[in-house]
């Protein structure tokens, strides 16, 4: 594997070193997990955006760049989702399941009312 020096910039590291004092009451462990995770991910980042601005210079197709992408970068399930999944993963009206179908009725029933 080819050094390659990968720097965060000073103000991201100062502003996350901020951030994690705020939400953890300097709590050292803490506060360098927080930090160790956003690092990791602004790297992780850096070298997403490094591979598809090198797939869209050399004219790769557009599927594959997409597909990388969302595949690297997977959005999570929207509410629609999660309630289907509770419904087949069997439907608990009282628990957690029961709460996410009614969230998504309840958002369908807004979205159908504006139209």
């Amino acid at each position: 594997m080819t050094d390659y020096p990968v720097k965060i910039p000073p103000e991201l590291f100062t502003e996350w070193i901020s951030e994690a004092l705020l939400q953890h009451d300097a709590k050292s462990g803490t506060i360098a997990a927080m930090v160790a995770d956003r690092a990791a991910q602004w790297g992780a980042d850096q070298e997403l955006k490094a591979c598809l601005w090198h797939l869209e210079s050399t004219r790769c197709n557009q599927i594959v760049i997409t597909t990388l992408r969302a595949a690297r970068r997977p959005r999570p399930p929207g509410l629609a989702e999660q309630a289907l999944r509770a419904i087949v993963s069997g439907f608990d009206p009282e628990g957690r399941s029961g709460q996410v179908v009614i969230e998504a009725l309840e958002r369908l029933a807004k979205f159908e009312a504006k139209q």
